[in-house]
């Protein structure tokens, strides 16, 4: 059994990881590129599929200053992750979760639920499985690559998602 230096430290890096993680949401959805420029490594790269990648942690931080994320963003772009899926490895770790972007929804019929006002509500307007992998530096854990696979029936997606919870398959 490890001693508990090691597991306070083990419960620390889960901490660590899971803040760093559950603050890209509030990030995206504000244009925060201070927060990508200092949560990415300076050679980190961002791959969200189709060719739409940031190498770099100044270049993932300019991301969200770009005019379409911002339009996005003045138009209610809300980013909503699940629950992550934390392997650490010693110095690196891999992270994976899903992430919905979710948009206000002009075009619906107004709706009201009771105690909580009226709204047109939102739309789920994609999914996708995230992989983040860690890595600690001096400064704490930081982001070495980020891919996103949207969950569209194809299998990349689903291969993120396998690689989360390849340790509870049965060993031959």
């Amino acid at each position: 059994m490890p001693d508990i230096e090691q597991r306070l430290r083990a419960i620390e890096d889960r901490l660590e990881i899971l803040n760093l993680i559950a603050s890209h949401p509030p990030s995206a959805d504000t244009g925060a590129d201070y927060f990508a420029r200092n949560a990415y490594t300076p050679d980190g790269t961002i791959d969200l599929g189709g060719g739409k990648t940031a190498d770099g942690s100044d270049a993932a931080g300019a991301m969200l200053k770009t005019p379409g994320h911002q339009a996005a963003i003045a138009g209610g772009l809300a980013h909503f992750c699940g629950l992550p899926v934390i392997e650490i490895d010693g110095d690196r770790a891999t992270v994976t979760s899903y992430l919905q972007i979710l948009t206000p929804h002009p075009t619906a019929e107004p709706h009201e639920v009771p105690n909580h006002g009226v709204s047109k509500g939102f739309r789920i307007h994609r999914v996708g499985a995230n992989r983040w992998d860690l890595v600690r530096t001096p400064q704490g854990w930081r982001i070495k690559r980020r891919t996103l696979r949207p969950l569209d029936g194809s299998e990349p997606a689903r291969e993120v998602l396998r690689n989360a919870i390849k340790s509870y398959a049965p060993v031959d």
